[in-house]
């Protein structure tokens, strides 16, 4: 069911002339905006606190941990709402002013008990010029026009089970002109799949890889072609977007659970691993792996890696022919792109990130879990360009329960940020944030 708050006619026939299939400057249309994750034409400020700079805060309709999306000025977002997920949402914010265009709401196919402990509406959605398309890990897909307007829906659970994983789903999905790209990599018979998206009907379906994961699958090209790169703990794979069969396979890495790859150019990407804690997950796994091919047949292999660097829930980040890695407890270790050479080491005022960085001219943008960003010149040493807060630490606790919560997601948590032209927008759990 959609609701409509503010309903212009010419809303969505706009977009359609506006908007191009896929990601341009001006939009923000994937999980990390495809890899496209800095740029000297963004201008969005260094300064805000909770009393200013910022524009607007839009209460959502539920609780939430993907990524907004952009197209021409409107953010999209997914939350879900009730003491077991009951309904699932998709809500449009016009970047202007902070209102809500609209919402649609759906019951969940797949109810399970709302916990830090399991994701919340965790899979980012993708837009383009027909409208947004919504992934919810109970196997909920829904295709929206910009107006709120159901396309096309399917329920995965329904058709190839349930969805069970080890602390929930949390791919996002990938797109490219005509496809949408589906990641499930449950406990059992997991699965990837590229699905039409004019109509919803499944291009291709393949197993998945049998390992847990919370990464995201991710488009690069590779000697001119695409490639679908899926990380899971232990293996990372290409696969052919078009058919959906396996390229080439690489298993010297582990603790790879939660990072993207990162494509950094010439069918190289930046990886990035949580911390070692004995038997193969010794293997360091932060650093750059490039793809090759030898008479078409295709391989990855490390170019360098960064022994003592690790990531937490954030992708690493490559700026300024630098690698960036965060750990858990804030402690970034830069590395030259090129030669993994360190450059520094040094602790952030953010502490644990859970967003990937992004950059601008202003300098690098590192955004704490616990709602601190911490903005730094891309120098040979850490050079702090500002601190800001962007809720008071105070701030009341994000879902209904009177019991107090713990874990890793308890409290309040600032999981992405996007920009859009002079906006800066972050998606804490249950409000969106726009600074200018």
């Amino acid at each position: 069911m959609k609701i409509s708050t503010t309903i212009h006619t010419f809303f969505a026939m706009s977009l359609a002339l506006i908007f191009a299939k896929t990601a341009t400057a001006q939009h923000w249309n994937s999980f990390q905006n495809g890899g496209s994750l800095q740029s000297e034409n963004w201008m969005v400020p260094t300064e805000w606190s909770p009393e200013k700079g910022i524009a607007w805060h839009t209460k959502l309709a539920g609780y939430g941990q993907s990524s907004p999306v952009i197209a021409d000025d409107v953010a999209y977002l997914t939350s879900v709402t009730g003491p077991n997920k009951e309904t699932l949402n998709i809500e449009a914010i016009s970047l202007t002013d902070g209102q809500r265009k609209w919402i649609f709401n759906h019951e969940n196919s797949s109810p399970e008990e709302n916990t830090v402990m399991v994701s919340r509406a965790a899979p980012t959605p993708v837009a383009d010029a027909d409208g947004v398309i919504a992934f919810f890990e109970g196997g909920n897909l829904f295709a929206l026009d910009h107006a709120g307007e159901l396309r096309w829906k399917r329920d995965l659970k329904a058709e190839f089970g349930e969805h069970k994983a080890r602390h929930g789903l949390s791919a996002s999905l990938e797109q490219d002109d005509e496809h949408v790209y589906l990641w499930c990599e449950r406990a059992e018979s997991p699965y990837v799949m590229s699905i039409k998206k004019n109509n919803g009907e499944t291009a291709w379906k393949k197993p998945g890889l049998g390992n847990t994961s919370w990464s995201s699958p991710r488009l690069m090209t590779v000697d001119g072609k695409p490639q679908l790169i899926l990380s899971s703990i232990g293996l990372i794979v290409g696969v052919d977007p078009s058919t959906g069969d396996r390229l080439w396979e690489f298993d010297k890495v582990a603790s790879n659970s939660s990072s993207t790859p990162v494509p950094v150019g010439d069918g190289k990407f930046l990886m990035g691993a949580s911390g070692s804690r004995g038997g193969k997950e010794t293997i360091p796994s932060c650093g750059v792996i490039s793809i090759t091919s030898h008479n078409g047949v295709y391989a990855a292999k490390w170019d360098w890696v960064a022994e003592k660097a690790s990531c937490s829930f954030g992708s690493p980040f490559a700026f300024d022919g630098k690698a960036w890695f965060v750990n858990r407890t804030g402690i970034v270790n830069c590395h030259d792109l090129q030669t993994g050479d360190k450059v520094f080491t040094a602790r952030l005022g953010a502490g644990q990130i859970w967003a990937t960085p992004l950059a601008t001219k202003s300098g690098i943008y590192f955004f704490g879990k616990n709602g601190v960003t911490s903005i730094v010149e891309p120098n040979e040493k850490l050079k702090v360009v500002a601190e800001n807060t962007l809720w008071k630490p105070d701030a009341p606790k994000e879902n209904d329960k009177k019991e107090a919560e713990s874990g890793p997601g308890s409290g309040a948590v600032l999981y992405a940020a996007a920009i859009a032209g002079d906006t800066l927008v972050m998606r804490r759990g249950d409000i969106l944030y726009g600074v200018r």
